[in-house]
């Protein structure tokens, strides 16, 4: 099964006295890692938190830090006082 893969779809719906509440459409595919692969399904290789050959976070916690001082000096430019926190860094996540 795994070599062709399955496809499972379907639809819950729930209703109360004719009013539609809640609508699910479930898509499901099932197949090995080679096939979804040939089908061009492959978001976990570059998911960095499910992957460590995904690339780090490195280069966007240097763009945050970069647009942080950006928006500081164009707040010292207008006379500004500092955004509540500024000088706080943000927290790293393992």
């Amino acid at each position: 099964m795994l070599d062709k893969g399955i496809v499972i779809a379907g639809d819950i719906q729930i209703n109360l006295l004719d009013i539609e509440l809640l609508t699910i459409e479930l898509r499901l595919l099932i197949a090995s890692v080679d096939k979804a692969k040939e089908m061009g399904i492959d978001w976990w290789e570059h998911d960095p938190s499910l992957s460590s050959r995904a690339g780090s976070r490195e280069p966007l916690e240097e763009e945050n830090r970069l647009l942080r001082e950006q928006l500081e000096a164009l707040r010292a430019e207008k006379g500004l006082p500092p955004a509540a926190g500024a000088d706080d860094k943000p927290a790293r996540r393992p």
